[in-house]
């Protein structure tokens, strides 16, 4: 999110210091038998200057996340053996790579990932296996005019069929028919 007018910037990146932006994600990763339906993942997160990957750290928790399992499927030849899920990510915290961290310490890495669990060398313009990750939704009560705003993607992932899923969650209904809602 960015803003036009340079004035109002810092009201709009307060938003996001003070928690008070309602984000949510999809992501594509393994679903092996027994996933749980809802996880909530918290955990003290540290990312090094000069250092790839962040880590997980013994200490009080400065990360949140919340992760629905909306759908499983077999997968399709070539891909992982184990059945994928599509998963919505709901993070209360914005550490860095926290959605990625999260979910590659439950075992569930997300699909295209080339850090978690280990790095992988890729190509500069090679964009064959992109990160599997959406940012499906952003809200927020405006500061400057007081109106709440909800934005959603149109984007899908390619590793999952587009927006099945999102119809069918009835606690996440699509909202571009809402006032102040925008859908990218």
């Amino acid at each position: 999110m960015f803003t036009v007018d340079p004035a109002h910037r810092a009201a709009y990146q307060d938003l996001f210091a003070a928690r008070r932006v309602a984000k949510t994600y999809l992501a594509v990763a393994p679903a092996p038998e027994g996933t749980p339906h809802v996880r909530e993942r918290s955990s003290r997160i540290v990312k090094r200057r000069g250092v790839l990957q962040a880590a997980e750290v013994d200490g009080p928790p400065d990360a949140h996340t919340r992760i629905t399992l909306l759908e499983v499927r077999e997968p399709e030849p070539g891909e992982p053996t184990a059945p994928l899920g599509l998963y919505r990510l709901e993070p209360s915290t914005g550490r860095t790579h926290q959605l990625r961290v999260h979910m590659n310490a439950l075992g569930t890495p997300i699909l295209g990932d080339d850090l978690y669990p280990r790095v992988r060398t890729i190509a500069p313009g090679d964009f064959s296996d992109p990160l599997q990750l959406l940012a499906e939704t952003l809200g927020f009560t405006d500061p400057v005019s007081g109106e709440n705003r909800q934005f959603r993607t149109r984007r899908s992932l390619g590793a999952w069929p587009s927006g099945k899923a999102l119809a069918q969650d009835p606690g996440h209904p699509p909202s571009a028919t809402a006032p102040n809602s925008c859908m990218l």
